[in-house]
């Protein structure tokens, strides 16, 4: 064990609740969640990556690390009509199909035929409406929006980790400075698991689970995979995709939606810079685990936090945390020129927002951006016939 392994868990821990947790809070405000129901998913949530980054890194002496999935609590944000319940439901199932992938390996190979364009265009989809949000809260409130931005395109060119750690910390200052606080009783508390009965809702389960599996799969499980094997380690993937995939269905109840493999925070614990031995930085996952086990205890003060601020501060950290992985997503669903047409389809129709049979938009979108494909190759055999 050395010094700097317990360094690069804590940065690695503070840099993924920096950038993805008022995501996760924007979509448990989506659902009804209230305040209790909501610190029991946060709860949950760090409880979970805390087990499996433990176990995994235990069991394969790799540095495995897990994530809440960020995408996936972009898309639960962005679903209009569906109570806690439900949700919950989803996120059973799309914890049930992840543990199927693990399982049935023709299903795997499936979902990575899905084209890279048409599944990054829908997350992309879902993706913008957090970003612009962010924009229009600059005519709200200016004094707040656009110091932030300001503070992170500075910080960025040198660190875009550094930077939203920086967001986090001036978000406190400003909310500090403008009195958010003095109404609010933020101290530690020690958080309490509220169990919540699923409830499973056909067109729900279309809407949400199978979106939520999708980008699980696509933007988190298959990066972090492609982070780990760049590090020089071999992936275990049955086991990761069963452990986290067990995971997901068993805090589901207690509110928390999917786990994964990380990438971005996986790739701050897999480099010399964590151990200079490749052989030993598996303790850096053990270390990564003990972190969010005391996030886990810290659960309903953070939450209490965050709901202090104001909508405008909110939106801000959930933009800016989002900007590079929409700016990822775009450019994945327009690199392809043989597959743009489908993905700005695939893009515009998951970003409308609509809502058709109870079924949310992310899945039409895909759907619409699949069927353009088809289409695309349809006409391609009638016009090459050999």
């Amino acid at each position: 064990m050395r010094l700097s392994v317990i360094t690069a868990a804590i940065v690695a821990a503070f840099v993924g609740i920096a950038g993805a947790l008022a995501v996760v809070l924007a979509a448990a405000a989506a659902v009804g969640a209230s305040q209790s129901e909501t610190t029991s998913w946060v709860t949950g949530l760090a409880l979970s990556m805390a087990v499996t980054s433990i176990v995994l890194s235990a069991w394969h002496r790799i540095p495995v690390i897990t994530a809440w999935s960020t995408p996936g609590a972009a898309v639960i944000a962005a679903t209009t009509g569906v109570g806690l319940a439900a949700a919950s439901g989803a996120f059973v199932v799309a914890g049930l199909l992840i543990l199927l992938t693990a399982a049935i390996t023709p299903l795997g190979r499936l979902i990575e035929r899905i084209p890279v364009a048409i599944a990054s265009a829908m997350l992309a989809g879902v993706l913008v409406r957090f970003v612009t949000a962010m924009f229009e809260s600059v005519a709200i409130a200016p004094e707040i929006v656009l110091p932030l931005i300001g503070l992170f395109l500075l910080l960025r060119l040198w660190s875009p980790s550094i930077a939203m750690m920086a967001v986090m910390a001036g978000a406190i200052a400003l909310a500090l400075y403008s009195g958010a606080f003095a109404s609010s009783s933020i101290g530690f508390t020690v958080p309490q698991l509220t169990l919540i009965r699923p409830t499973f809702d056909p067109a729900i389960l279309i809407g949400l689970a199978v979106p939520l599996y999708l980008v699980t799969m696509a933007s988190q499980n298959l990066p972090g995979a492609t982070v780990l094997r760049a590090a020089g380690y071999p992936v275990p993937m049955s086991s990761c995709l069963t452990v986290t995939g067990l995971a997901s269905v068993l805090t589901a109840p207690i509110g928390a939606h999917t786990v994964n493999l990380a990438a971005i925070t996986a790739a701050i614990c897999t480099g010399p810079d964590a151990h200079p031995d490749p052989s030993k930085r598996w303790l850096t996952g053990i270390a990564y685990g003990v972190v969010y086990l005391a996030i886990a205890a810290c659960g309903a003060s953070i939450v209490a936090l965050f709901a202090a601020f104001p909508p405008a501060l909110m939106k801000t950290i959930a933009g800016l945390g989002l900007i590079g992985s929409l700016t990822g997503a775009l450019g994945q669903a327009l690199g392809d020129e043989q597959r743009r047409f489908a993905a700005v389809v695939t893009f515009v129709v998951t970003a409308s927002g609509t809502t058709v049979a109870g079924i949310g938009a992310a899945f039409w979108g895909l759907i619409a951006g699949l069927a353009v494909v088809g289409l695309d190759i349809v006409a391609r055999r009638i016009r090459n016939p050999a």
